[in-house]
């Protein structure tokens, strides 16, 4: 006799999240959009930061490396979406570890490419 698809589901537990004692439902609202959302947000106020910070010579700089940072939106986006599926209901946690990854992220890149 094969056994339910509900005797699987007990019997493995099979769980993504860190969160502790979520359970998935139906109508739970859509975290990685906010995760995606964040990301977004703290690219471009990282891409700021040298500027406001270094002046029009950071601009100039970043006007000619582009490419670069321009390959770190989809990575800020998808890091984003990650930490939110990933801590579930904890949205002030994944904006605060997807904020310190893309900020960490874009600073490695831009001081690896000027070299300080």
């Amino acid at each position: 006799m094969m056994p339910n698809v509900t005797e699987i589901k007990r019997a493995i537990p099979f769980k993504f999240s860190l969160a502790p004692g979520r359970t998935l439902r139906r109508d739970e609202p859509p975290y990685a959009l906010w995760g995606g959302i964040a990301g977004f947000v703290f690219y471009w106020l990282a891409f700021a930061v040298p500027i406001l910070q270094f002046g029009a010579n950071a601009l100039f700089f970043l006007l000619y490396t582009w490419p670069f940072f321009l390959a770190l939106l989809p990575v800020c986006v998808l890091l984003g979406v990650i930490y939110s599926v990933l801590l579930g209901n904890r949205v002030c946690l994944s904006v605060l570890a997807t904020g310190l990854s893309v900020f960490s992220l874009f600073w490695l890149l831009f001081t690896f490419l000027s070299g300080w």
